[in-house]
Protein backbone atom coordinates (compact mmCIF):
# COMPACT_ATOMS: atom_id res chain seq x y z
CA UNK A 1 0.00 0.00 0.00
CA UNK A 2 1.24 3.23 -0.81
CA UNK A 3 1.48 6.29 1.42
CA UNK A 4 0.07 9.66 0.67
CA UNK A 5 3.15 11.48 -0.70
CA UNK A 6 3.65 8.36 -3.16
CA UNK A 7 0.18 8.15 -3.89
CA UNK A 8 -0.19 12.05 -4.91
CA UNK A 9 2.90 11.75 -6.79
CA UNK A 10 1.45 8.77 -9.15
CA UNK A 11 -1.45 10.82 -9.56
CA UNK A 12 0.88 14.17 -10.29
CA UNK A 13 3.14 12.13 -13.05
CA UNK A 14 -0.38 10.82 -15.12
CA UNK A 15 -1.55 14.37 -15.03
CA UNK A 16 1.57 15.48 -16.67
CA UNK A 17 1.53 13.20 -19.20
CA UNK A 18 1.23 14.66 -22.75
CA UNK A 19 -1.80 15.74 -24.12
CA UNK A 20 -3.22 15.84 -20.54
CA UNK A 21 -4.03 19.25 -21.17
CA UNK A 22 -5.52 19.71 -24.48
CA UNK A 23 -8.94 20.77 -24.76
CA UNK A 24 -11.09 18.26 -26.20
CA UNK A 25 -15.37 18.90 -27.20
CA UNK A 26 -17.75 16.76 -25.57
CA UNK A 27 -21.01 16.47 -27.03
CA UNK A 28 -23.09 15.39 -23.98
CA UNK A 29 -27.20 15.06 -23.89
CA UNK A 30 -27.98 14.62 -20.01
CA UNK A 31 -31.57 15.25 -18.19
CA UNK A 32 -32.16 18.17 -16.10
CA UNK A 33 -32.71 15.90 -13.17
CA UNK A 34 -28.61 14.71 -13.29
CA UNK A 35 -27.37 18.30 -14.60
CA UNK A 36 -28.50 19.00 -10.78
CA UNK A 37 -27.00 16.19 -9.63
CA UNK A 38 -23.84 16.57 -11.34
CA UNK A 39 -23.31 20.29 -9.80
CA UNK A 40 -23.88 18.90 -6.12
CA UNK A 41 -20.99 16.10 -7.30
CA UNK A 42 -19.03 18.78 -8.31
CA UNK A 43 -19.79 21.05 -5.45
CA UNK A 44 -19.76 17.94 -2.78
CA UNK A 45 -16.13 16.72 -4.06
CA UNK A 46 -14.93 19.93 -4.38
CA UNK A 47 -15.47 20.55 -0.66
CA UNK A 48 -15.76 17.58 1.38
CA UNK A 49 -11.98 16.55 2.67
CA UNK A 50 -10.66 13.08 1.77
CA UNK A 51 -9.97 10.05 4.04
CA UNK A 52 -6.44 11.23 5.86
CA UNK A 53 -3.28 9.37 4.08
CA UNK A 54 -5.63 8.45 1.50
CA UNK A 55 -5.52 11.20 -1.04
CA UNK A 56 -7.63 10.95 -4.28
CA UNK A 57 -7.44 12.79 -7.81
CA UNK A 58 -9.63 15.56 -6.35
CA UNK A 59 -7.65 16.71 -3.62
CA UNK A 60 -4.15 17.26 -5.78
CA UNK A 61 -5.62 18.60 -8.03
CA UNK A 62 -4.93 22.45 -9.11
CA UNK A 63 -6.69 25.14 -8.36
CA UNK A 64 -7.11 25.79 -12.16
CA UNK A 65 -8.64 22.30 -12.48
CA UNK A 66 -11.23 22.59 -9.70
CA UNK A 67 -11.77 25.89 -11.03
CA UNK A 68 -12.69 24.61 -14.18
CA UNK A 69 -14.70 22.24 -12.55
CA UNK A 70 -16.75 24.81 -10.91
CA UNK A 71 -17.17 26.36 -14.29
CA UNK A 72 -18.18 23.52 -16.11
CA UNK A 73 -21.23 23.33 -13.88
CA UNK A 74 -22.12 26.29 -13.83
CA UNK A 75 -22.23 26.63 -17.48
CA UNK A 76 -24.34 23.25 -17.32
CA UNK A 77 -26.90 25.13 -15.06
CA UNK A 78 -27.16 27.98 -17.82
CA UNK A 79 -27.71 25.93 -20.34
CA UNK A 80 -30.58 23.85 -18.88
CA UNK A 81 -32.28 27.10 -17.43
CA UNK A 82 -31.31 25.48 -13.75
CA UNK A 83 -29.94 28.53 -12.32
CA UNK A 84 -32.28 29.76 -9.95
CA UNK A 85 -33.74 26.43 -9.03
CA UNK A 86 -30.04 24.97 -8.03
CA UNK A 87 -29.86 28.40 -6.24
CA UNK A 88 -32.89 27.98 -3.99
CA UNK A 89 -32.48 24.55 -3.44
CA UNK A 90 -28.59 25.33 -2.07
CA UNK A 91 -30.65 27.41 0.50
CA UNK A 92 -33.15 24.70 2.09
Amino acid sequence: MMNAKELASVYDTIMSIPGMNDQIKIDLKISRRNVLLLTQAIKRALSVPGVEGNPDLIEIASNESKEELLALSADCLQKSGLVELNDRLAKL
